[in-house]
C-alpha cells in the first residue's frame, strides 16, 4: 500500500499517465456506450468529472487530459451558487472543454429544483438540457445526479421515468443494460475529499483508499472513475 495520495494537480496527472501505461483506453461515458455495444475487447477506464464547487478548476483537468492525449465527460451544473456557468470566465472554460473534443453533460439537479421552486421536475430537466445545448451548441446526451445539501435524492428522479422521453441515453448511475456502468465496473471515486474510495459492482470495499494508478496495475477490465476538480490543488486545499 503506497502513502497517503496527496491530492494535487501533478499527482492526478500522474494517475492518469500510469492508468494510459497500464494499457487502458481511457474514454467519455458516451464512447463507452459505444464500445460496449461493439463489444469491444480490452481494458477501458470510463473518466466521468464533476463539476461540483470550481468550474475554473476543471480547466487544469481539461488541460491535463488535453496534454495526455485523452477525454473526459464534464457534468455541469447550471444552479449552483458557487459558480455561474454563464460568466464571462465560465463560458469561456465551457467553451474551451468543448472545444478541446470533450463531452459535456448536465449534473442534474432536478428534484431540489422542484422544491425549492415549486415547479415540476420534468419541466426543470427539459428547460436546463435546452439551455445547456443551446448556450454550447451542444446535444446533452448524458446526466448525473448531483448530490448536495437539501437531503433530497436528485437520482430518485430516474425511479419511474425513461431517459428517451428526455431525448437523453444514459444517467450517471443508470442501471439499464445499455449503459450499467456502475453496476459492472470497479467505480473509484475522489469523493471523500481527502481519500480515494471504491466500489465493485455497486457495493463499497470498506477501507479501500487506493488510489486510480493503483487500482489500473490491478489490471481490471473496467474502471468507472469519478473525479471532482474542487478536490485538487497545487500547494494547498484552499489556495
Amino acid at each position: 500500500m503506497e502513502q497517503q495520495f496527496r491530492f494535487t494537480f501533478d499527482n492526478i496527472k500522474a494517475c492518469f499517465r500510469e492508468v494510459l501505461e497500464n494499457g487502458y483506453a481511457v474514454v467519455t461515458c458516451r464512447q463507452y456506450l459505444d464500445m460496449k455495444r461493439q463489444r469491444f475487447r480490452g481494458r477501458i477506464l470510463v473518466n466521468r468529472v464533476d463539476i461540483d464547487m470550481s468550474i475554473k478548476k476543471s480547466l487544469r483537468l481539461c488541460d491535463i487530459f488535453n496534454d495526455l492525449g485523452i477525454r473526459g465527460t464534464f457534468f455541469v451544473r447550471l444552479h449552483a451558487p458557487e459558480y455561474n456557468p454563464f460568466s464571462f470566465e465560465g463560458y469561456r472554460i465551457l467553451k474551451k472543454i468543448r472545444d478541446s473534443g470533450h463531452e459535456i453533460g448536465y449534473h442534474s439537479e432536478v428534484i431540489d429544483e422542484a422544491s425549492i421552486w415549486g415547479e415540476s421536475a420534468e419541466d426543470c430537466l427539459r428547460r436546463d438540457i435546452d439551455v445547456l445545448n443551446r448556450i454550447l451548441d451542444i446535444r446533452v446526451e448524458g446526466v448525473a445526479s448531483h448530490g448536495g445539501f437539501t437531503g433530497l435524492n436528485n437520482l430518485d428522479f430516474w425511479k419511474d421515468r425513461k431517459l428517451a422521453d428526455f431525448g437523453l441515453l444514459y444517467e450517471g448511475y443508470d442501471e439499464q443494460p445499455e449503459f450499467n456502468l456502475f453496476k459492472e465496473a470497479l467505480y473509484v471515486s475522489d469523493s471523500d475529499w481527502t481519500s480515494w474510495k471504491c466500489y465493485i459492482k455497486g457495493k463499497l470495499v470498506e477501507g479501500d483508499k487506493r488510489s486510480l494508478a493503483e487500482h489500473s496495475r490491478a489490471g481490471h477490465p473496467l474502471i468507472y472513475s469519478q473525479i471532482h476538480p474542487d478536490t485538487y490543488f497545487d500547494e494547498h486545499f484552499y489556495e
